[in-house]
């Protein structure tokens, strides 16, 4: 029986608990520090809340320790892994090998902020005790599948819903270099999301301010069955940005896709932690915020992974702009529209505009004020909605323990028992003038505010003793204290902790051919990887950047093959001369190479 595991992103406290109230197996969470999202982090306080929140249940909570860490900064950095082992936290998510060399007895998990996109690297971190390894977003099923055919033994995450990176993780240096905020230490200025002409080698204009690098969000949930035959394990959620309205609907949108298959397979898998989950709203994932979706490179190269108009929400699409009037506009569709729905299209200059309605009467919409680039036939798109928001807004799922009591007699008076844990009173035996059998059900299910539902409540046929509804009430208190100490507070790890694996015990590291992708910047990363000198190039001047023959970025997005110019794939043949280059605003350049051999495109500072 194999155990799946739905994993969702907590900003804070309340969407780590409404992650494991929609049905979430594990959630992961940012510290105060060292987190690749360096914008939101945690105190301990709270992960250790959120550790009782989420154990009782037998889910876990990972923490992000995923950025690289310089010399200064080690002491503190142990002081904090000792203090999250305290908290209770399943596991860390590392990029720095450093926190390997620390030897703290946690649990470590390989971040994506390692590039992990071959079975030889996922080999070496199974080699040297990590027992997970998150996968490089960028892999098709196939590729998942030889991972897992090669290193069996190590548990595989993939990530299935969310914003997306252009550049492999981990070896983004584009932020740093223009504006001084790594993306290895959780402060990306996001590059990718920003508007760029393209240029040739003769200085002709191809493209003229597009968001050439900007990529559609992911969407794996009808996917999920090929992922779990590949043989991933975690199905993770991108999102440590996202509000909780994004936490509950997405969360629950693939819980129930998950319990759809087990259902289907149930000698086979498994959910990793206990509860069912009841909800208020129908999920749907269209109503979240969303560039549009993709299944990325799942299924090979595909011509649709960007979203070279915006890179901003676009939402669910809601129908046809059919008459305007001076004041409003009526819409041809199914959908229905609530006062305050935010409203966008893409106008006539390929530009996004939006808008709120300010008040709905059937299909006809009154803006606040009328949008001008709105036009009969244009493709509309909400990209809020109003009324999902509301349901959202208020307690939104229930999640519960299904249990069944079983209630017997004994010599010394009663016992009950559930999932393994019973409690006993002594007490005489008086015989029942009536059955008391319905009554007993009745006060033994009333499990009130727990995280317990009853199923059932097991009481022989012949069981006719009369008991009083007050000892009935002690000793279902007695009960539930015995499954709540039971488990809470238990850490459910499962992997033993890694330990420390002296240097000639280590396989040899995959090498990069840039010094620069390895991101060692303190010297215990240094002494692991057994080399001379700290590489990493946030620790690089601006003159030893300048002489830099490597790429500031490495993507498999490739923008002549969106274009529609990939030869090799069947593509018109180009008419510009190369090399191309992406020009900003601000008039810097950046060349890009198309490396066909590995399928892949560098980008280059160009002086």
């Amino acid at each position: 029986m194999r155990a799946l595991e739905l994993l969702a992103p907590a900003k804070n406290l309340e969407c780590g608990i409404a992650a494991i109230d929609h049905g979430a197996d594990a959630v992961y969470i940012g510290a105060s520090r060292f987190g690749a999202r360096a914008a939101v982090g945690n105190s301990l306080e709270d992960i250790h809340k959120l550790c009782e929140y989420a154990h009782p249940f037998g889910a876990k909570v990972y923490v992000t320790v995923n950025t690289i860490l310089y010399d200064d900064e080690l002491d503190d950095t142990h002081k904090l892994l000792s203090s999250l082992k305290k908290a209770g936290v399943d596991a860390i998510l590392v990029q720095d090998m450093a926190i390997r060399e620390m030897g703290d007895g946690l649990t470590l998990h390989a971040s994506t902020q390692t590039d992990n996109r071959t079975p030889e690297k996922v080999k070496w971190f199974r080699d040297i005790g990590f027992s997970r390894v998150v996968l490089a977003r960028e892999l098709s099923v196939d590729e998942i599948a030889e991972i897992h055919r090669q290193v069996p033994d190590v548990e595989l995450e993939v990530f299935v819903h969310g914003a997306l990176c252009v550049s492999y993780s981990g070896i983004c240096y584009a932020s740093q270099y223009c504006f001084g905020r790594s993306a290895n230490r959780g402060e990306c200025a996001q590059f990718c999301r920003m508007k760029f002409s393209l240029q040739d080698a003769d200085g002709r204009e191809i493209e003229r301010d597009r968001y050439l690098l900007s990529l559609k969000d992911m969407n794996q949930s009808d996917s999920l069955e090929e992922l779990i035959a590949a043989g991933a394990t975690s199905f993770k959620i991108e999102g440590r940005l996202k509000d909780i309205s994004y936490v509950k609907n997405v969360t629950a949108s693939y819980s129930l896709r998950l319990n759809e298959i087990i259902r289907k397979n149930p000698n086979k898998y498994c959910r990793s932690s206990k509860g069912i989950c009841t909800y208020t709203f129908t999920p749907d994932l269209r109503k979240t915020f969303n560039r549009g979706y993709t299944h990325y490179f799942l299924h090979g190269r595909q011509p649709d992974i960007a979203s070279f108009d915006t890179p901003k929400a676009m939402g669910e699409y809601v129908g046809v702009v059919k008459e305007l009037r001076h004041d409003s506009f009526n819409v041809a569709g199914v959908a229905s529209f609530a006062n305050g729905d935010g409203l966008c299209f893409i106008n006539q200059q390929g530009v996004l505009e939006g808008f709120r309605a300010n008040r709905v009467v059937g299909n006809r919409i009154y803006p606040y004020r009328m949008p001008h680039g709105l036009c009969p036939g244009v493709r509309l798109y909400r990209n809020s909605d109003q009324e999902f928001e509301r349901l959202l807004s208020r307690q939104s799922a229930d999640r519960r323990i299904p249990i069944t009591i079983l209630l017997r007699a004994v010599p010394e008076g009663f016992t009950l028992t559930a999932q393994g844990v019973s409690v006993r009173i002594s007490c005489e035996h008086p015989e029942a003038r009536k059955s008391p059998i319905e009554n007993i059900r009745i006060q033994l299910s009333k499990l009130g505010d727990t995280i317990f539902s009853c199923e059932d409540v097991d009481i022989p046929d012949d069981f006719n003793y009369f008991i009083p509804n007050s000892v009935l009430s002690d000793m279902r208190r007695a009960l539930i204290a015995e499954l709540q100490n039971n488990r809470t507070g238990v850490r459910t790890g499962g992997q033993a902790p890694c330990e420390v694996i002296k240097r000639s015990q280590i396989a040899e590291y995959p090498l990069y051919s840039q010094d620069y992708f390895h991101n060692i910047s303190n010297h215990l990363s240094q002494r692991f990887y057994g080399v001379k000198e700290k590489s990493a190039f946030e620790l690089k001047s601006s003159s030893e950047i300048k002489e830099l023959d490597g790429p500031i970025m490495q993507c498999r997005h490739c923008i002549r093959y969106s274009l529609g110019y990939c030869v090799k794939n069947g593509g018109k043949r180009p008419e510009w001369r190369e090399p191309l280059s992406l020009v900003l605003g601000d008039g810097r350049r950046f060349q890009l190479e198309f490396d066909c051999k590995h399928c892949q495109m560098n980008v280059y500072v160009s002086e």
